[in-house]
C-alpha cells in the first residue's frame, strides 16, 4: 500500500511542476505589459505559490496570498510616511506584519505579510514601486486561478481509490495470515509479530486520508464534475469504516496474543475443528473488506454492483461461518472455562467488522452524511433556504 500511495503522490507531484512553470513564465509575460517594473518577478513567484494540484486549492491559497501582499504594502506605506530603513525600524515592521498577519487569516502565508513590507520599505520609490508589487500579486494569483480555470487540474478520485483498495488488500493479507497460523503450535512471539503488524496497518490509515484529502479537493469546484458531495462522501465515508474495521483487526489480534500466553508452546490456540471454521471465518472477512473497498471506490455503475454482489456474497458466508463458530466456542468454553472472555472478544470483533460492512449499515451512514451535508449547506445560505421554503 505505501508503494501505491507514494506513486499517487509522484503523480501530482509532476502535474504540480508542469504547471506551476507554465503559469509562472505566462504571469511573467503579462506583468511585462503592466507594471512599470524591469522585472516585475512578484508576479511568477505569485503563480508559483498560486497554482496548485487542485482548482480549490488554487483559488484559496490565491485569496490568502492576494491578501498576505497586500497588508504588507499597506504596513510598509504606514511605516514610510514615519521612519525610514533602520535596524529598529525593520525589527518594529517584522513585528507588526507577523502580527497582522495573525488577524488577516493569511495561515501558512503569515512570513509573506513581513516579506512584502521589508521588501516594500527598501525601495527607493516607496509609493509607485509598493503598488506595483500589489499590481504585480494580482496579476500572478489571477494567472495562477485562470490557467486552472482553462486547463482544469485532474480528479485524483482514481488515485484516493487506490490507495483505499490497497489498505483493504493488506488488511486481508493480514486476516488470512492469522487464520493459516491457528492451527500451528502457539508461539506467543509469532501473534506479537501480527499485533505489530496490525499497528503498523492502522498507521497506514495517515497516508490514505492524505490521498484522500487530495481528491477530496480535487472534486470542489471542478467544472469537470457533476456530483463531487456524492463522491467525496462516499470515499470518506468508505474510509472511515474501514479505519474502524483496522482498528477492531488490531484489537482481534491482540485477543489472540493474549490467548496465546495462556496456551502451552505446543499446543494451538484452538482444538482443529475450530481451528478451520475460523480460518474460513477470516478469510471471508478478508474478502469482505476487498469488495467494500472495490465498491467505495468504483465510480463505474455496472462495476458497482458487481463490488456489492460479491461484498453481499462475503457477508453471508461470513454470518454462516461465524455462527458455527460460535456454538464450537460455546461447547469448548463450558469444557474448559478459563478462557471464557478472550472467546467472547474473539466473536465481538468478528461482529464489529461485519456490522461496519454491512450494506444497510453503509446506506444509513451515507444518507446520514448526504442530510448532514445538506443541512450544513443550506444553514451557509439562509436567504437560499427562505427561498426554498417559500415556494413550497
Amino acid at each position: 500500500m505505501a508503494e501505491a500511495v507514494r506513486r499517487g503522490l509522484r503523480a501530482p507531484a509532476t502535474v504540480l511542476t508542469l504547471r506551476a512553470t507554465a503559469a509562472a513564465t505566462l504571469a511573467y509575460v503579462v506583468a511585462l505589459r503592466v507594471s512599470s517594473e524591469p522585472a516585475p518577478l512578484t508576479a511568477p513567484l505569485t503563480a508559483l505559490l498560486v497554482v496548485q494540484v487542485t482548482l480549490y486549492s488554487t483559488l484559496t491559497t490565491g485569496i490568502r496570498r492576494v491578501n498576505s501582499v497586500v497588508a504588507g504594502v499597506l504596513i510598509a506605506i504606514g511605516f514610510s510616511a514615519v521612519t525610514g530603513l533602520s535596524w529598529w525600524s525593520l525589527g518594529l515592521i517584522i513585528l507588526a506584519s507577523l502580527t497582522v498577519g495573525r488577524f488577516v487569516r493569511v495561515d501558512e502565508f503569515v512570513n509573506e505579510v513581513a516579506i512584502s513590507a521589508m521588501l516594500v520599505l527598501g525601495v527607493t520609490r516607496l509609493a509607485s514601486q509598493a503598488w506595483d508589487r500589489v499590481l504585480e500579486t494580482l496579476v500572478g494569483a489571477g494567472v495562477g486561478l485562470l490557467f486552472n480555470l482553462v486547463f482544469a487540474p485532474p480528479v485524483w478520485v482514481d488515485t484516493a481509490g487506490e490507495a483505499v483498495e490497497d489498505l483493504a488488500r493488506r488488511a486481508r493479507h493480514l486476516l488470512v495470515r492469522i487464520g493459516e497460523e491457528l492451527g500451528g503450535p502457539t508461539r506467543v512471539e509469532r501473534a506479537a509479530e501480527r499485533l505489530h503488524e496490525a499497528r503498523r496497518l492502522d498507521q497506514a490509515i495517515a497516508d490514505v486520508d492524505a490521498a484522500l484529502r487530495q481528491a477530496e479537493d480535487s472534486l470542489r469546484l471542478n467544472p469537470r464534475i457533476s456530483e463531487g458531495l456524492l463522491s467525496r462522501l462516499v470515499l470518506r465515508t468508505g474510509l472511515d469504516t474501514l479505519e474502524i474495521c483496522v482498528v477492531v483487526i488490531r484489537v482481534l489480534a491482540r485477543s489472540l496474543t493474549d490467548l496465546a500466553k495462556r496456551r502451552e508452546p505446543e499446543e494451538g490456540l484452538f482444538p482443529p475443528d475450530v481451528t478451520v471454521e475460523l480460518e474460513d471465518l477470516l478469510a471471508h472477512l478478508g474478502g469482505a473488506l476487498v469488495s467494500f473497498a472495490v465498491l467505495v471506490s468504483t465510480q463505474v455503475s455496472r462495476n458497482a454492483a458487481e463490488a456489492e454482489a460479491r461484498l453481499a456474497a462475503e457477508l453471508t458466508a461470513a454470518w454462516a461461518v461465524r455462527d458455527n463458530v460460535a456454538q464450537l466456542l460455546l461447547r469448548k468454553v463450558q469444557e474448559h472455562p478459563e478462557a471464557w472472555q478472550l472467546h467472547g472478544s474473539l466473536l465481538a470483533e468478528v461482529d464489529r467488522i461485519l456490522d461496519e460492512l454491512d450494506l444497510d449499515h453503509r446506506s444509513r451512514r451515507l444518507m446520514e452524511e448526504l442530510d448532514r451535508a445538506s443541512a450544513t449547506r443550506l444553514r451557509r445560505l439562509p436567504r437560499f433556504a427562505r427561498g426554498r421554503k417559500a415556494a413550497a
